[in-house]
């Protein structure tokens, strides 16, 4: 909580009014634009309507912004969407990465790096 202090002028009254510990500015926060959610929300509508995918979340820290996508709501994500600025200009700010950490696909535009979530998903028959 900052501190204030009011000053007083030559008839004792108080004038004006003092930060003494100004507030620091809040954090900024990374998160997706409007047209950016909309392409992911529409890839994640088609594979909610076959019954894969069930839940979302989405989470805005101060590096990067995270589309988790979840099968049930108690379980680990299957995959994330992640918009990192920092990596914009070297790798792409966009990455699709699966549950074990491995990063499926990487990129500048989004809409080519969510084409991996659209791929079936094929299990290995031994």
């Amino acid at each position: 909580m900052a501190q204030a202090q009011f000053t007083r002028n030559r008839n004792g009254k108080s004038s004006n009014l003092v930060q003494l510990h100004p507030k620091k500015p809040a954090p900024e926060i990374v998160a997706f634009q409007k047209t950016e959610l909309y392409m992911i929300l529409q890839v994640y509508s088609r594979r909610v309507a076959t019954g894969e995918w069930r839940d979302y979340a989405i989470d805005m820290l101060t590096d990067r912004a995270v589309f988790s996508i979840f099968h049930r709501t108690s379980e680990t994500p299957l995959f994330t969407v992640e918009k990192n600025p920092k990596l914009a200009r070297k790798q792409g700010a966009y990455s699709v990465v699966n549950a074990t950490g491995q990063i499926l696909k990487r990129g500048r535009e989004l809409k080519n790096v969510l084409k991996v979530l659209d791929k079936k998903t094929k299990l290995a028959s031994i």
